[in-house]
């Protein structure tokens, strides 16, 4: 049965027993004053009246009467024979009674029960979830009522409807606070629920207190609406850095990016060296500025609602010192490698040049061998012209006579 019902029950068994006894049940705001007729009593003194209380002041019925001095200024006979309590309290719950005579003798009874309340402030859902993931428990939050009395009872809703605990889907575990001075309720409320796979994606939750008294009005929390995930299981967790291999020159910036596909999003938290980093949960860890505190071995666990964390693998990072003259032995980077460049380029255009020239001097040096070579051959040829103009023309007369008639 749900608390509400409960207590509009209860408050019908006392209503009957006021019809029985013959008590009018009376209620009352805590502390604004509270007047009590007295049936029967004459409006003017002198009157023959009682009144007797048997409250949470009282170990025992207490009489009070028009000639009697006011109670500890909690209750008083005025003078048409009322009673008033000035500002009613906790401690003022309980039976009052009056007995009139009039002056003709008639005596008239008076009978009253007391309640007194206190309407809370509006209740409010403290840490509410921002979404829910089909197919295993959540928290959607907790009610919380302060400052109410009697109890009364919160109870959630769920688009409109109240939500009826089953153990299963539906489960609230409730939490009843008094104060110690006040005697005012603190009331909380905490739902978990388990919604159904390829159920409703966006579903609206409120809560409502109900007072501990009929005819008060509900109240009512402003509506949460939440985000229904269908899991997709966490399967391997990536841990990216960047720049790649992890070293950079001191006040460079690393970036590490945790990557860990899943529905819904996993919480990301960082390790540094073994180490949990004191960080809020995010999937980028940015360390700009460098500096030998951020050296160390890093890693992140991804911690998804369906399973348990689950750990990436470990990255360094490192830092690389440079010097005035250059880089230090076994690392080329920034500056040095634009020096190392540069010279392997004006070494490269010497070599080319000293190439050429050594090309050019070959070609020079066979020519000249040419030269030499062809100066005695020219001298021979020389030599035999000037032998065949020196030689005699003898032969040729010879010839000449020889062929004549």
């Amino acid at each position: 049965m749900a608390a509400g019902a409960v207590i509009g029950a209860w408050m019908l068994v006392l209503s009957l027993w006021g019809a029985v006894t013959g008590d009018q049940n009376i209620t009352a705001r805590i502390g604004k004053p509270l007047v009590l007729n007295c049936k029967g009593a004459p409006k003017k003194p002198p009157q023959q009246l009682e009144w007797k209380l048997n409250t949470g002041r009282t170990e025992a019925w207490k009489v009070l009467s028009p000639q009697g001095d006011p109670w500890d200024s909690v209750a008083r006979v005025l003078p048409n024979g009322s009673l008033l309590l000035p500002a009613v309290g906790i401690q003022d719950e309980g039976t009052f009674r009056c007995r009139a005579t009039s002056r003709s003798g008639k005596e008239t009874k008076s009978n009253y029960r007391v309640r007194v309340y206190q309407i809370p402030g509006k209740p409010e859902i403290v840490d509410p979830a921002s979404e829910l993931m089909a197919g295993v428990p959540n928290k959607v939050g907790t009610c919380v009522s302060e400052g109410g009395y009697p109890a009364g009872a919160l109870s959630w809703l769920l688009d409109g409807k109240t939500l009826i605990p089953d153990g299963k889907g539906v489960s609230v575990k409730e939490e009843t606070k008094r104060h110690p001075e006040t005697g005012l309720f603190t009331l909380h409320s905490e739902l978990m629920v388990t919604p159904a796979r390829g159920g409703a994606l966006h579903p609206t939750f409120s809560c409502s207190f109900t007072p501990g008294l009929p005819r008060r009005r509900a109240l009512h929390t402003a509506p949460i609406q939440l985000r229904v995930w269908n899991a997709v299981p966490l399967k391997e967790v990536q841990l990216v850095v960047e720049p790649e291999g992890g070293a950079v020159a001191p006040g460079g910036t690393v970036t590490l990016t945790c990557e860990a596909p899943a529905q819904p999003p996993p919480q990301i938290h960082w390790i540094k060296d073994g180490r949990p980093l004191p960080l809020p949960p995010g999937p980028v860890l940015l360390l700009p500025e460098v500096g030998p505190e951020d050296q160390g071995t890093y890693s992140c666990v991804a911690t998804h609602p369906s399973h348990g964390p689950q750990e990436s693998r470990a990255v360094s990072v490192s830092i690389i010192e440079t010097g005035e003259e250059g880089t230090t032995a076994g690392s080329v980077e920034g500056p040095g490698l634009e020096t190392l460049a540069l010279t392997l380029g004006i070494l490269g255009g010497l070599g080319t040049v000293a190439l050429l020239i050594g090309v050019i001097m070959w070609h020079r040096r066979r020519q000249r061998k040419g030269q030499e070579r062809k100066v005695p051959e020219n001298q021979e040829e020389e030599e035999e012209e000037r032998a065949e103009l020196n030689q005699p023309e003898e032969p040729e007369a010879a010839e000449s006579s020889t062929g004549g008639p």
